[in-house]
C-alpha cells in the first residue's frame, strides 16, 4: 500500500524524526524501542489479536476523520488487556489513508487503506509515573512494529524527553494522556 506524502506529512515526519534525535543522542541510546520494549509489544498485539481488535478479522466501527500524525479517517477502541500479569486500560487507534480517504472507502476495503495500528497500554504503577506509565506502540498493519527514521522501534516510552512524538504530543491532551475520552481509564481493574 502507498500513501499520498503531502507536505505537510513530510514536515510531520521531519519534525518526528529530529525531535527524536535529538535527545537519543544526547543520550547514546533512546529510551524506547529496545528489545524488551519490542517483546512486550509484541504481548501487546497478540492481546489485540485475542480480542479481535487487530488483525485477520478484526472487528469494525464507523470511522471518523482524523488528521495528521494518525490518519485521515480513524477507528478507536478501548479496552482492557493483561500483560505479564498486569491488567491495564487499552486504547487502540486504527489509522487510514491516503489523503481523501472516505468512510465508504474505509468500510468497503479496509485492509486497502489501513496505514498503522497505534497503541496506548496503561502499565503498572512504576513504569513511568511521569507520563502517566503509558506504554506507546505504532505497528504496520501485519503487526510488526514501524520505526522512526533512524530505525528505532516505535515501542514503549516513545518521545519522552522529546519535542515530538507520541509522549511529547499527548501530555497536551491533559491528566489522562488521551485526546478522544475524558473516561477514567485507570491503572487496575476495580
Amino acid at each position: 500500500m502507498t500513501m499520498k506524502l503531502t507536505t505537510a506529512k513530510l514536515m510531520m515526519a521531519a519534525a518526528f524524526g529530529a525531535g527524536l534525535a535529538g535527545p537519543a543522542m544526547a543520550q547514546d541510546a533512546p529510551n524506547f524501542g529496545g528489545d524488551e520494549d519490542q517483546a512486550y509489544a509484541q504481548q501487546v498485539w497478540q492481546a489485540m489479536v485475542d480480542q479481535n481488535l487487530a488483525g485477520e478479522g478484526a472487528i469494525m466501527s464507523f470511522p471518523y476523520p482524523g488528521t495528521d500524525p494518525h490518519g485521515m479517517m480513524l477507528e478507536t477502541f478501548y479496552s482492557r488487556a493483561t500483560i505479564d500479569g498486569h491488567d491495564g486500560a487499552l486504547v487502540v487507534k486504527r489509522n487510514y489513508g491516503p489523503e481523501g480517504v472516505t468512510v465508504d472507502d474505509v468500510l468497503g476495503a479496509p485492509a486497502e487503506h489501513l496505514g498503522a495500528v497505534t497503541v496506548m497500554f496503561r502499565r503498572e504503577a512504576g513504569y513511568d509515573d511521569e507520563t502517566g506509565n503509558w506504554f506507546y506502540a505504532k505497528y504496520l498493519p501485519d503487526g510488526s512494529l514501524d520505526a522512526n527514521p533512524n530505525g528505532v522501534a516505535l515501542a514503549g516510552l516513545v518521545g519522552k524527553n522529546a519535542e515530538a512524538g507520541c509522549i511529547a504530543c499527548h501530555q497536551n491532551a491533559g491528566e489522562n494522556y488521551l485526546f478522544t475520552t475524558d473516561a477514567d481509564l485507570g491503572a487496575t481493574m476495580e
